[in-house]
């Protein structure tokens, strides 16, 4: 079928990315808003708007039935997720089709079994992917728990078996650990997924967090090479770069190669991600995760390989096989993201939403700022403090840190305050500069360079 129009089931600014690609394509958008959100960018975009409940997420945006029932009243033919809120939710998927729609992204079994980290860890050992030490399932209680650790070895990565967003994680380096957070784990997951199950893997100690972009129609499978995403604090994402600029050519056609496998494997369909850590002493790579929607971080792959992620999801769900062929795809130059959040590194990253009294983006060759901000705008305190992304791409690594830390000096954001003083701070950091970092280097630099970079500007202030 082709797409004509389509319904957002999302916010922010994937959601206003969502509507420039839409329209690109000619199809007619209409955005969900919640009460909170009615002057948000992506409503003043969208040709049409709909209000699906309150400021409360569980009561608008993850609301699958206010959502689906606005899909069916506006008439459009498909609904995008988005990432986050419902975007890995196979009954929403399921509820989607079952209206008579389409869902910009895999059918619901497909999410549900890759959505399982557990069940994903099977099929990634089907299909030959390489999983990190730990359990071979669930773990059934404390007493496995602790069988598992001694087997592995300690430190291990307590994990939920649904969900993401580094939340029912924990890292235990010792049983009197594993005793206290195993408890704090599955009680966190329950809340954030509805399913407290765990399972366990061992701690890579000197990781990197290297990630796979995978396009798929049911039949043909393709990779768009990969992204480094190290820098992470609290197991969320800050900065992400492609090409991953360590990694060694041999290892990244493994890596690759073993993405589009998985994808086979479950005959995938859509664009998904499939996540792996590697480990820079031995050279070997660990498959984590499958995330089956957009990632935030995907302009990065955009940007090196000329490829409209979004846009290819869309026309994917209306039916159209992959346009690109694999020996199409190259790498050019590379790409780094900033993610912008109204929060304040000064104060323990305080969310810190506003009224954006005064906004300049910077732009020029290679410069690519995503966003849902305007002036005037206040931000809601409802949600994620992600506002935008400044994506920025050259020739090189060298020459791309450059032009990244001159379009943070123009990116001029007046109201509450934000993170882009510390991506200056890490854009000029000797460590990043030189790739000397792993997944546990930013908050061990925060607690070190970026504390005593801030106390001195307090006191010169």
């Amino acid at each position: 079928m082709t797409i004509r129009s389509l319904l957002i089931a999302n916010r922010g600014e994937i959601a206003v990315r969502i509507i420039k690609a839409a329209k690109a394509l000619g199809i007619r958008t209409v955005q969900i808003y919640s009460a909170a959100d009615v002057d948000m960018l992506a409503v003043k975009l969208a040709d049409e708007a709909v209000e699906v409940g309150p400021p409360a997420a569980r009561k608008s945006y993850l609301n699958i039935e206010a959502v689906v029932a606005a899909a069916k009243a506006a008439g459009v033919d498909a609904v995008h997720p988005g990432y986050g809120f419902l975007s890995e939710n196979a009954n929403f998927a399921d509820a989607v089709e079952a209206a008579g729609l389409t869902f910009i992204g895999p059918k619901g079994d497909a999410i549900r079994l890759l959505g399982d980290k557990v069940a994903a860890r099977e099929v990634a050992a089907r299909a030959g992917v390489p999983t990190v030490p730990g359990s071979a399932g669930r773990i059934d209680g404390l007493e496995e728990a602790t069988a598992v650790a001694e087997r592995t070895g300690y430190p291990v990565m307590i994990k939920a078996a649904a969900g993401g967003g580094g939340r029912g994680i924990r890292v235990a380096n010792n049983r009197a650990d594993l005793e206290r957070h195993f408890p704090q784990a599955s009680a966190e997951a329950l809340a954030a997924f509805g399913d407290g199950g765990l399972y366990l893997e061992k701690v890579i100690t000197r990781a990197r967090h290297v990630e796979v972009q995978i396009l798929g129609d049911g039949e043909n499978f393709i990779h768009c090479y990969e992204r480094e995403c190290s820098l992470q604090r609290r197991r969320q994402k800050v900065w992400e770069e492609a090409p991953s600029f360590l990694l060694p050519q041999d290892a990244r056609e493994k890596l690759c190669a073993s993405a589009v496998a998985l994808a086979r494997e479950v005959s995938y369909r859509g664009a998904g991600t499939v996540e792996y850590l590697y480990d820079d002493e031995t050279g070997e790579f660990y498959f984590i995760e499958v995330n089956t929607r957009i990632q935030v971080e995907h302009p990065v792959t955009e940007m090196i390989t000329g490829i409209d992620l979004v846009a290819e999801m869309i026309r994917i769900a209306g039916g159209a096989k992959l346009s690109i062929a694999q020996e199409r795809v190259k790498i050019a130059g590379h790409a780094v993201e900033c993610r912008i959040n109204v929060e304040d590194p000064v104060r323990g990253f305080l969310p810190t939403p506003g009224r954006i009294d005064r906004l300049v983006v910077p732009a020029g060759e290679g410069v690519r700022f995503d966003t849902m901000l305007y002036e005037g705008y206040a931000i809601p305190p409802f949600y994620d403090s992600l506002v935008g992304k400044l994506i920025v791409h050259a020739e090189n690594r060298d020459a791309c840190l450059d032009r990244l830390a001159r379009a943070l000096a123009d990116l001029t954001i007046v109201g509450p305050p934000t993170t882009v003083g510390l991506h200056q701070a890490l854009a000029g950091d000797p460590a990043v500069k030189g790739g000397a970092f792993h997944t546990r280097f930013l908050e061990q630099w925060l607690e070190t360079e970026f504390a005593g970079e801030t106390g001195r500007t307090a006191e010169v202030a």
